[in-house]
């Protein structure tokens, strides 16, 4: 039975790239059926400092996803934000460039004009900071990926972060493991070190930039 689930992003992290990948493929294979929703890298990283650039770093690229989710729905935000995932961290590109902004938004079949109208409205930023405020406090969530099952009704959890995307019978078998834990109050953390990190554009650009 597919299974609904919101999934919490940030454009700027390569981790959640790979595993909203993951979840595209489950989608593709029925598993779940997903609400892509956002989080605030730049809030959650500045704790009490106070609010993050509204116009900088991630925020245009979330602002422009609430708007394209709001006004054409859930597959066109996931569609959206493929083709911006795979223009900064397959492509190397800048996260906050207009240019690829509008350019995600063409290669989803979309208005590009909706940048500039998010950028425009208030509104947008207000919806970014009001949904990021609400998974923490109701989820506890502190980074991305977040999957919250039932919709965004039920368990949640971090992660899993993987540095590939599996095969599908593999990815199927994940999502078993991962869905069970989400649901399952009892339980609170693994973790293991990152040994191997995605293979992608933007990695390497941190990494050369470090």
């Amino acid at each position: 039975m597919t299974q609904p689930i919101r999934f919490h992003l940030d454009p700027l992290c390569p981790w959640c790239y790979q595993t909203s990948r993951w979840v595209r493929r489950l989608e593709e294979l029925g598993e779940v059926s997903v609400e892509w929703a956002v989080f605030s890298l730049a809030i959650g990283n500045r704790g009490d400092e106070g609010r993050a650039a509204a116009d900088r770093g991630s925020a245009p690229g979330l602002r422009t996803l609430v708007l394209v989710r709001a006004e054409h729905g859930a597959r066109a935000a996931g569609r959206f934000y493929a083709a911006l995932g795979a223009a900064v961290h397959e492509r190397g590109a800048d996260v906050d460039d207009h240019e690829v902004l509008a350019g995600a938004l063409r290669e989803a079949g979309l208005d590009p004009g909706l940048l500039e109208r998010a950028l425009a409205d208030p509104a947008t930023w207000q919806q970014v900071q009001d949904e990021h405020d609400a998974t923490v406090a109701r989820h506890k969530g502190f980074g991305v990926p977040t999957i919250v099952l039932d919709g965004g009704e039920g368990g949640a959890i971090f992660g899993p972060v993987i540095s590939e995307v599996p095969d599908d019978a593999e990815a199927v078998e994940l999502w078993r493991h991962v869905s069970w834990l989400a649901g399952y109050e009892n339980f609170a953390e693994l973790k293991r070190e990152r040994a191997r990190m995605p293979e992608l554009a933007s990695v390497r650009r941190y990494r050369k930039a470090a």
